[in-house]
Order: structure tokens, then sequence, then C-alpha cells
């Protein structure tokens, strides 16, 4: 049996797991309380990855927020812009 050719997906785009080893920068496991902002809106969210580059989320909630919000955490508040979604979990690259 042969498989199709298969280009490779942007690194952008990739739905990568937290143990994926091809991020720019590593991220470590973690278990903290953060809040997804936009316009006058704060929504409770738990980090469960971080690095200087980027997040990995999980909300509670199945109410709508933009592709594009700050997520505050500890606090620091970063800019950023969502990756990848897998239920209730969403991937975050810092702007």
């Amino acid at each position: 049996m042969t498989t199709p050719d298969l280009e490779p997906t942007p690194i952008g785009l990739q739905c990568a797991s937290d143990d994926d080893n091809r991020r720019v920068a590593p991220r470590r496991r973690v278990l903290k309380a953060g809040t997804i902002e936009f316009a006058d809106t704060a929504i409770p969210c738990t980090v469960r990855s971080l690095s200087t580059t980027g997040a990995a989320i999980e909300v509670n909630t199945p109410l709508w927020f933009p592709d594009r919000f700050v997520l505050a955490v500890d606090g620091e508040r970063h800019a950023c812009r969502i990756v990848w979604r897998r239920e209730k979990r969403l991937g975050l690259a810092f702007d």
C-alpha cells in the first residue's frame, strides 16, 4: 500500500500536543489561573503550559471569544492569537 505525499503543515498551524518538541521555545507544564481579556470582558481560564512564545490554556465556558485577545497570568499580560483548538483546550502564540 502506498501513502500519498504529504506536505508539512506550517508551524503556526500545527495541532501540536503539550509534549511536542517542534516549538520555537520549549513550554513548561504549569497549572495556573489566567484570564482571557477583550473589550470589557474577562473570562477565567486555566493555563496548562507556558513558554516565552505561547501557551496552552483550558476554558470551562462555552462562551464565544475572539481569535485574538490578551492572556493575563501571574501579573503579566500577553497579546496573543489562537493557533489551534481541541475541545476546551486552546494553543496560543504570543504576538
